[in-house]
This record gives C-alpha cells, sequence and structure tokens, in this order.
C-alpha cells in the first residue's frame, strides 16, 4: 500500500458520491449535497449503484468460472461495500489474486477491508490514479505474474475520464502490458436514454471540477476494438448474464442508463 494523501471534503469525490447512494456512512456533507443533486435529475441513483455492483458480481463470478481467471486487476476500486470483488472470486477460486487500486485517500483508509483474502489467495492495495497507467502496472507486476491472464476491471470508472484526457489511450496501455487470455470488463454510464438530465448531470459535475463523460453505445463499444466480446456482447448493465447472480430490481419500465461489458484479449 502507498500513498498518505490528506482527504479533500471541499469537493465531492464520486467515490463517496457511489458510497452515499449504496447507504454507506464514508461520504461527507459536499458528497451528499451533490448526490442529492443528481437524484432530483433521476430517482433512480441507488438503484443505478446497486445494479453497477451487481454486474460487477456477476462478471467477477464468470470470469473465475468459464473464463479461468485467476488474477484480478480493479481499477477505481471505491470504498469497500460487501462483498466485495476479492470475495466473489475468492469463493469461486480460493487462490484468486486481486490488486486494488484508487486515487481516493479515504479508499486507503478502509484498505484493511479490502485486504482479508483466503490463505491461498492474496490481495493488495495500491493508491494510483487511471491516469498513471504505467505505475499501476508495474505496482500490480510485484503482486500479479503478469505472464498468465489478468482480468482488468474498470467498473462505473470511464465515465469520469474524458476524451481530451486520452479514455481511450488509457485503456490500450493498461492492456498492452497484459498477455493474450485476459479480460477487459467495464461498466459506464450513459445518456443514450434521457438527452436533458444527461446535459444537467454534466453541467452539475462541470460546476464542481469534476468530469463526467457520458458515452453512446458506439463509443462505448469502442473500448473494446480488437478485443472477442464474451456473450452477450455490449449490453445494458443490468441484463448483462443475469443467471449468474443478483438482478436489482427497478422501479418504472425504463431502463438504467448504463452499459456494460466483457470482452478478451486475443
Amino acid at each position: 500500500m502507498t500513498g498518505h494523501d490528506p482527504i479533500d471534503t471541499t469537493k465531492p469525490h464520486p467515490a463517496r458520491v457511489y458510497d452515499w447512494f449504496l447507504g454507506g456512512k464514508d461520504n461527507y456533507p459536499v458528497d451528499e449535497e451533490m448526490a442529492k443533486q443528481l437524484l432530483a435529475l433521476d430517482a433512480r441513483g441507488p438503484e443505478m449503484a446497486r445494479v453497477n455492483r451487481a454486474f460487477m458480481h456477476r462478471a467477477t463470478r464468470w470470469l473465475g468460472t468459464e473464463g479461468g481467471v485467476r488474477q484480478f486487476l480493479d481499477i477505481g476500486t471505491g470504498i469497500p461495500t460487501e462483498p466485495n470483488l476479492h470475495q466473489i472470486a475468492q469463493e469461486v477460486a480460493p487462490d484468486s489474486r486481486i490488486v486494488y487500486t484508487d486515487n481516493d485517500p479515504i479508499v486507503l483508509r478502509h484498505a484493511e477491508a479490502l485486504l482479508r483474502s483466503t490463505p491461498e489467495g492474496v490481495t493488495e492495495y495500491v493508491q494510483a490514479d487511471v491516469r498513471e497507467p504505467e505505475s499501476i502496472i508495474e505496482a500490480a507486476g510485484t503482486i500479479l505474474d503478469l505472464t498468465r491472464p489478468v482480468a482488468l476491471s474498470l467498473v462505473a470508472l470511464l465515465h469520469f475520464v474524458s476524451d481530451e484526457d486520452g479514455a481511450y489511450e488509457l485503456v490500450r496501455r493498461l492492456l498492452d502490458p497484459l498477455p493474450s487470455g485476459s479480460y477487459l470488463v467495464i461498466s459506464h454510464a450513459t445518456g443514450d436514454f434521457d438527452r436533458e438530465s444527461s446535459d444537467q448531470a454534466r453541467a452539475l459535475y462541470r460546476q464542481r471540477g469534476l468530469t463526467l463523460a457520458l458515452r453512446s453505445r458506439d463509443e462505448f463499444a469502442a473500448f473494446f476494438t480488437g478485443l472477442d466480446l464474451v456473450e452477450p456482447g455490449v449490453s445494458l448493465a443490468a441484463d448483462w448474464r443475469p443467471e449468474l447472480g443478483e438482478v436489482v430490481p427497478v422501479p418504472g419500465n425504463e431502463p438504467i442508463p448504463g452499459y456494460a461489458a466483457v470482452a478478451r484479449k486475443l
């Protein structure tokens, strides 16, 4: 574990807003205020967070069973909410090795909860930013065997990275050092279903010095160019392999506006 940055409570942080939506206690008034403003745009914020988390559980379960993966690199980990990725992975295969990465010091404070590994496996935490892919891979390489397949998990992260910040290039730089047979897992918010509230949400983030890059289905699919998509390919997060675990009931008939996919590196 590295890093001892002070926690900035003057502006919201996506990990803490997400924690508030999930009913957690590791957020500040500034995060709660932001979450409530987002709720005014779409009252299903908590359901969105739960749908996303349930996708992560199902994808991890698939990777550990059908995918045969035993190594996971999870970037943008967020504040621990059980079950965490390592608990799902090690339930399937106790010898799984997991590296968590986040740039929020509050996650570092809770890293102990992330590091409760099975005796056969390993979990470790690295404080770093997705915009520093080489340093993440270097740190991960001290814990994972980068000659063997790794599942690279970027769950609910890339919609906070703009095209100007090189979102697509960052994914390539993280994936390039990983061997054939590795997997890329992404979930991502979209503005495809309600343009007006999406524009308002983007403006809300911008006012607070934050990025919200809501990508279309085609823009999301572009992250997987050159990879072999696992069935059902690009889908709504709520619809990805529902038979593998929890499906979150969502009020109303409108889809939860987020895409998800898992793909194999050839």
